[in-house]
C-alpha cells in the first residue's frame, strides 16, 4: 500500500532523476486524458521513466510517453513542476519531473521492449484507480486548468 512514509526522503538515498507527462486530447466534447496500465496490474500510471544521458527533460518526457503508450506528435503546453517519492522498490528517491502535451490523434503501440504496457484514455470525471497518489492529486490539481482549454486541445 502506499502511503505517507513513500514521500519522506530517507537519508542518504540516492536519487534517480525522470520525466513524464499528463497527455490530453479532446474527444466528444470532453477532455480525455492518457493512462498506461502494465500488464498484470490493475492501477493505472502516468508514463514516466528516467532520463538518459544527453536528454533534455521534455525528450525524456517525449520517449517515455512513445515508450509507454505510443503517443507521438506532442504538442508541448507547458511544464508541471517536480513531483518526489521513493521508487517502486524503495531503493531511490524519485524525482519526477511533469510536462502537459496535447495529442492529436489517439494512440499507437507503445515501443518499450522490456514491458507490457497499454493506453487507454479517462474523462477527467472518470478516471480509473491509480497506483500513485501524487499522480491522482496531479490529475486533481489541473483539472480547472484542464478543463478551461476548451478549443485549444485538438479534436479528433
Amino acid at each position: 500500500m502506499i502511503d505517507e512514509t513513500w514521500y519522506h526522503k530517507p537519508a542518504g538515498m540516492r536519487e534517480r532523476v525522470s520525466a513524464g507527462g499528463v497527455v490530453v486530447r479532446r474527444a466528444a466534447g470532453q477532455i480525455l486524458v492518457a493512462l498506461v496500465v502494465e500488464a498484470g496490474f490493475s492501477h493505472y500510471i502516468l508514463p514516466k521513466g528516467g532520463v538518459k544521458r544527453g536528454e533534455t527533460l521534455e525528450q525524456a518526457a517525449r520517449r517515455e510517453i512513445l515508450e509507454e503508450a505510443g503517443l507521438r506528435n506532442l504538442l508541448l503546453l507547458r511544464p508541471l513542476g517536480v513531483r518526489e517519492r521513493l521508487n517502486f522498490r524503495k531503493t531511490r528517491w524519485q524525482v519526477t519531473h511533469y510536462f502537459l502535451f496535447e495529442c492529436p490523434h489517439p494512440g499507437g503501440r507503445p515501443t518499450d521492449a522490456h514491458h507490457d504496457y497499454r493506453c487507454a484514455w479517462f474523462p477527467l470525471d472518470a478516471l480509473p484507480p491509480m497506483f500513485w497518489p501524487e499522480q491522482r492529486a496531479l490529475l486533481d490539481g489541473l483539472r480547472p486548468d484542464l478543463e478551461s482549454l476548451g478549443e485549444t486541445v485538438s479534436r479528433p
